[in-house]
C-alpha cells in the first residue's frame, strides 16, 4: 500500500515537471520560432534567385543587421534594385510574402529580357563574316619590284566591318587629287605611289607637305605605300620612325605642283608605269572588308560608304545571291570650269546641260558602257542606296572595265600589264565573267573624274606599246587566264 503511493507521487510530480517545461518553453521561444520560420521561408525563396552581386549582397546583409536590431518582426525583401525593402512579417503572411517575391522577380525578368538591336557594322560583320586585320610596316619583294607596305600610315585603323576603303595608285605628278579625294570620301584610303630612284624624294616631300600643309583628314585617314623596281632603287630609304620628325615649311610650293612628265625620274629612264602593280598593292593592304579599287581622279559621290553598309546590313534582294558579286559605279566626266558634282539630282541637270558626259564618251565608249545607263540617268534620286540592276559582261558588255566596290577575295589585276599599254583591267574583267560574277549596280552612287572632259590624241609611240600589250595578253596571258579559271560561253577579253 505505502509503496503504490511511492509510484502515485513520483508520477505527478513528472507530470507537473514535463509541464511547467512546456509552458516555459511555449512562452519563451514561441514568437522567434515563427520569425524565424518566416525569415528561412523568405531564405529559400531568395536562393532560386539569380546569385546577387557582392555590393547588392553587403546591402541585404546591412539591412538583415538593422532590422535584427531594431524590431524581431522586420523581414529583409530584396526587390533587385538599389534600395533594400523591409516590410513587417506580422502584417503579412508566409503566402503575401510569396506573392510580393514572384511580383518582383517578374519585374526583374521584363526589364532583363528587352534586346539590345545590333548595330549596322554588327550586322555587316555578321554578313560578311569579316574578320579584323592589323596594318603591319614592312619591306617586301613583289615580282621585280620593292614595296613598302604602310609606310606612312593613317593615324585612324579601322575594323573590317567600319567602313570601305578607297584603294587607287599614282606617282606623285598626281598627289594634288588627294585632298579633294580624301574630302569627299571621308574614308580609308590606301594609296600605292610608284616612285624609282629621284623620284622617291619627291614623293616623300609630296606626302610631307600633304600631311602637314593641307587638310588634316590625310594623316588621319590616308595611308601611303611606295614601290620601285629593284633596278631603280634610291640611293637611300629613310626607316619610318625618322620621317617627318619636323614640320614641313608650308609658306613653300606643293613639290608636286607644275610638274611635267619629262622632268620626272621615271620619264628620263623611259619607264612604264606598272599601274597593276600599284593596284594589288593598294588593295590587298586594307583593314576593311571592302574595298572600292579606283582611280586617284575619280571623285566619289557623297555618302556612298553609310549608304552602302546599311545596303548590306539589311541583307536582302540581290544579296542573297549564291553567286559571287561586285558593286559597280557609273562613272563620268565634267568640264573644266565646273565642280564635281556630290548627288545624282545635280549630276541629272549637268547631263542635261551637257556640261557632264559619260566617261570616256569621246575617248572609248565601248570601255564603260554600262547595263541599263539610259534607265539609270532617267531615274531619279532616292534616299539611302540599293541596287539598281543585276547586269552581266557579256553581249555588248563584252568589253566593260567597271570599276566597283568589293573585297579581297575577287580577281586581282594582272601585274604584267602598263597603263601606257592600256587593256590593263580586262584580264580581270575575264576573270569576273568566267567565274559568274552578278555585277550589282548601284543606283545612287557614282564617280565624276577631275573636271576636264578628255578626248581622243593619237599617240604613235602608246600605239606601239598598245599592239605590243595586245599580242601579250593574246598568246600568253589568255591561255593561262583559260587554264586558270577556265571558259564560259560569251566571256572574253
Amino acid at each position: 500500500m505505502v509503496a503504490n503511493k511511492r509510484v502515485f507521487v513520483i508520477k505527478c510530480s513528472l507530470i507537473i515537471l514535463l509541464l511547467y517545461l512546456f509552458v516555459y518553453l511555449l512562452n519563451s521561444s514561441g514568437t522567434s520560432n515563427i520569425i524565424r520560420s518566416l525569415q528561412q521561408s523568405g531564405r529559400n525563396l531568395a536562393a532560386m534567385e539569380p546569385k546577387l552581386s557582392s555590393q547588392q549582397q553587403q546591402v541585404e546583409q546591412q539591412a538583415q543587421q538593422a532590422a535584427s536590431s531594431t524590431s524581431p518582426s522586420a523581414i529583409y525583401v530584396h526587390s533587385g534594385y538599389d534600395v533594400p525593402t523591409i516590410v513587417d512579417s506580422k502584417a503579412i503572411t508566409t503566402e503575401q510574402l510569396q506573392q510580393i517575391k514572384t511580383g518582383m522577380k517578374q519585374e526583374q525578368s521584363a526589364s532583363s529580357s528587352t534586346v539590345r538591336t545590333p548595330t549596322v557594322y554588327e550586322k555587316v560583320r555578321n554578313v560578311t563574316g569579316c574578320v579584323d586585320r592589323p596594318l603591319r610596316r614592312m619591306a617586301q619583294q613583289r615580282g621585280d619590284y620593292w614595296v613598302l607596305y604602310n609606310y606612312v600610315q593613317a593615324k585612324r585603323t579601322f575594323a573590317c566591318d567600319e567602313s570601305i576603303t578607297y584603294t587607287t595608285h599614282a606617282d606623285y605628278s598626281f598627289l594634288d587629287n588627294l585632298v579633294p579625294l580624301v574630302e569627299k570620301w571621308k574614308g580609308p584610303i590606301s594609296l600605292a605611289l610608284h616612285a624609282p630612284g629621284a623620284d622617291f624624294k619627291s614623293t616623300l616631300n609630296g606626302i610631307w607637305y600633304l600631311r602637314d600643309c593641307t587638310t588634316p583628314l590625310i594623316k588621319e585617314l590616308v595611308t601611303f605605300h611606295i614601290y620601285f623596281s629593284t633596278k631603280h632603287i634610291p640611293k637611300e630609304v629613310p626607316h619610318q620612325d625618322s620621317l617627318f620628325t619636323e614640320s614641313y615649311n608650308c609658306s613653300q610650293v606643293a613639290p608636286y605642283f607644275n610638274i611635267t612628265v619629262d622632268q620626272m625620274y621615271k620619264s628620263q629612264k623611259k619607264l612604264l608605269y606598272p599601274v597593276n602593280v600599284g593596284r594589288n598593292v593598294a588593295r590587298e593592304s586594307v583593314q576593311t572588308h571592302f574595298v572600292l579599287a579606283s582611280d586617284i581622279e575619280l571623285y566619289p559621290s557623297s555618302n556612298i560608304i553609310p549608304q552602302f553598309l546599311k545596303m548590306i546590313a539589311k541583307n536582302e534582294g540581290p544579296l542573297l545571291s549564291p553567286k559571287p558579286k561586285v558593286f559597280p559605279l557609273h562613272l563620268f566626266e565634267v568640264s573644266s570650269d565646273q565642280h564635281v558634282p556630290e548627288t545624282k539630282t545635280l549630276l541629272k541637270e549637268m547631263l542635261r546641260n551637257g556640261t557632264a558626259i559619260p566617261f570616256h564618251k569621246k575617248v572609248c565608249p565601248g570601255c564603260h558602257n554600262v547595263p541599263k545607263s539610259k534607265e539609270w540617268v532617267s531615274t531619279n534620286e532616292t534616299p539611302g542606296l540599293s541596287v539598281f540592276y543585276v547586269g552581266k559582261r557579256t553581249g555588248n558588255f563584252l568589253h566593260w572595265e567597271p570599276i566597283f566596290i568589293g573585297t579581297n577575295t575577287d580577281p586581282l589585276y594582272d601585274e604584267r600589264l602598263s597603263w601606257e599599254g592600256k587593256s590593263d583591267k580586262m584580264t580581270q574583267g575575264y576573270a569576273l565573267c568566267v567565274l559568274d560574277y552578278d555585277f550589282l549596280i548601284l543606283d545612287n552612287a557614282f564617280l565624276v573624274h577631275k573636271p576636264g572632259i578628255k578626248v581622243y590624241k593619237k599617240d604613235t609611240k602608246r600605239s606601239m606599246l598598245t599592239a605590243k600589250t595586245n599580242q601579250l595578253i593574246k598568246k600568253i596571258i589568255f591561255p593561262e587566264l583559260k587554264i586558270i579559271y577556265g571558259v564560259r560561253k560569251g566571256c572574253a577579253v
